[in-house]
């Protein structure tokens, strides 16, 4: 186990910390010191040998202080009192003349959601790479097809202190693990790629157990063979069925992004508002969730020290709340709901999702198969893109298949989706009852800061979305 990440006990006075603090925010209506730790250690495996094997360790510390809508912001690799008797002073200079009343601090809270173990000391280094050289011969004993095989493991520890000018003090410390499988297999000259992984909060043990690591190679050469006998996808407004789990990175950019408190406040959201108003079809429940145990987006405190909540964002079809950072709540009269989130010590804080997924419904998801008529059974999603002012999504299919009369035919390849969130939410016509979570892949970029995130969804039938595609119906 690593030691113990404590600034305050040996890099700085805390009484000496909290004092610049508060000259920062004097006048100010909130704001905090926020210090970070951050270790991490990649290893790829590719074609058969170490492509790349990378260890990286940074800290540093972000001081904030806010006033209405600006904040002023300063921060340092360097954490000592002369670093941060500098950074007070420019952030001080956001606030002026004072004036502002300190907002209430958060309640703290003792719950834990995932362990304190550093991954990355979780197995030798000689352990990971005899596993990513099994996973390699591993994938090409199961089939000849196979060409090329890459395996990535990664791990990480993030600690962080945040100290807020009343004197709160909240740490945290966040382990993150993942494992990820891809390769490419040919027949008669066409190459196709199948890729599946997944990891969270807590240590390697898991993940290179063999039982887990042979499945996960299994499942990403199943989508490799099935994209090799894949014909080019149709074109057009048809009905669409989405698998559970990670076709919900749909939901996640579509309607996550807009029901960020930023964008609302500002009114550039497509649901700004619209709260209180019916934004989807009956039965539709979308929850943000960063209570979630060991899950990728899972965050016991955000980083502005507000424990994190399971938060309902529309009920029952019904706009019910937004995703709130400290100070978009407090612009908006309401209150904070644990979804302030940073990059690291060297970005601000934003409301950020954290696990955002749809309730699952009633519906038998071979029922709703059955029920499609003409058109696309969605499966896996790669990249897409959201345009957030009006919920205009694009975004290309891994794995679908064609569907006529309720029977699952050929697998299409080509195919991406292409709609608008509010739209989308309006004409969901069947819901299943086979909620699932993604296995722990997600990241979610924003105003070009990157955080882990999860996504979930049940199988879903939505009516007339655009297909493009490479042919015609």
């Amino acid at each position: 186990m690593s030691t113990a990440f404590r600034p305050f006990e040996t890099r700085i006075d805390e009484a000496t910390a909290l004092a610049r603090l508060r000259a920062a925010t004097d006048g100010a209506e909130d704001g905090e010191l926020f210090l970070e730790r951050r270790r991490s250690e990649v290893l790829v495996f590719d074609d058969g040998r170490i492509r790349n094997a990378s260890y990286d360790a940074s800290e540093g510390f972000g001081l904030r202080a806010v006033k209405g809508e600006t904040a002023g912001y300063a921060h340092s690799t360097e954490i000592s009192e002369a670093a941060i008797a500098r950074a007070s002073e420019t952030a001080r200079l956001a606030v002026g003349d004072g004036g502002g009343v300190l907002a209430e601090g958060p309640a703290p809270t003792n719950r834990k959601l995932y362990g304190d173990e550093d991954p990355i000391a979780g197995a030798a280094f000689a352990v990971k790479v005899d596993t990513l050289r099994e996973i390699d011969a591993f994938a090409r004993g199961l089939d000849a097809r196979v060409v090329q095989v890459s395996a990535t493991l990664a791990a990480s520890l993030q600690e962080v202190e945040i100290l807020r000018p009343d004197g709160l003090r909240v740490s945290d410390v966040r382990p993150m693990a993942r494992l990820n499988v891809s390769l490419i297999v040919e027949q008669n000259g066409r190459r196709e790629q199948g890729g599946m992984g997944g990891g969270g909060r807590f240590g390697l043990d898991g993940l290179i157990d063999p039982a887990h690591w042979q499945g996960v190679t299994r499942e990403a050469l199943r989508i490799a063979l099935v994209n090799l006998e894949a014909e080019p996808a149709p074109a057009g407004v048809m009905d669409v069925v989405l698998g559970p789990g990670w076709p919900g990175i749909l939901l996640h950019e579509a309607v996550g992004h807009g029901l960020e408190g930023d964008f609302n406040r500002k009114k550039s959201s497509a649901f700004a508002g619209l709260m209180g108003q019916q934004v989807a079809a009956k039965g539709v429940t979308v929850l943000d969730d960063g209570t979630l145990p060991d899950r990728r987006g899972s965050i016991t405190v955000d980083d502005e020290g507000t424990p994190s909540a399971r938060n309902v964002l529309i009920e029952d079809g019904r706009l019910v709340g937004y995703m709130q950072d400290r100070q978009n709540a407090r612009l908006m009269g309401v209150a904070p709901t644990g979804n302030g989130r940073r990059e690291s010590y060297a970005h601000i804080p934003m409301p950020r999702m954290t696990n955002t997924y749809m309730l699952g419904g009633d519906s038998d998801p071979v029922d709703i198969l059955a029920g499609l008529k003409d058109g696309i059974y969605a499966v896996g999603f790669g990249g897409g893109q959201v345009d957030i002012t009006n919920g205009k999504f694009v975004f290309s299919c891994t794995e679908a298949y064609r569907v006529k009369h309720g029977q699952v035919g050929a697998p299409v390849k080509g195919a991406t989706l292409i709609g608008d969130g509010a739209t989308a939410l309006q004409q969901i016509r069947a819901i299943g009852n086979d909620m699932a979570l993604d296995p722990g892949i997600g990241n979610c970029g924003k105003a070009g800061q990157w955080v882990p995130v999860g996504v979930g969804q049940p199988s879903l039938m939505i009516g007339g979305l655009t297909v493009g595609g490479a042919q015609t119906g």
